[in-house]
């Protein structure tokens, strides 16, 4: 499923225009990313959690030439799905 797809069932389902479905969808994913960039976690209860795995510096290997290279630190969005969203997608 795309975003237009989604969307679109996202609107039949709450019974709303697509127009207000892709708002709503936009005005979530802006605020996971402003939220997540402060380092803050959002959990959904029954549907999971949203937060920033730290990654540290380590040394890995040019897979062509096999020579040695730093791989700096980073963070990564990570997402951990909820007891009852894994429940329905086992049911």
């Amino acid at each position: 499923m795309n975003k237009t797809e989604l969307v679109t069932a996202m609107a039949e389902n709450a019974d709303i225009s697509k127009k207000d479905a892709e708002a709503a969808l936009k005005a979530f994913t802006d605020v996971v990313a402003q939220e997540l960039k402060k380092g803050e976690k959002i959990q959904l209860v029954g549907f999971g959690t949203f937060e920033v795995s730290e990654r540290a510096a380590r040394t890995g290997r040019n897979p062509q030439t096999g020579a040695e290279m730093n791989i700096p630190a980073s963070k990564a969005p990570k997402f951990k799905a909820g007891k009852a969203l894994k429940d329905m997608i086992n049911a």
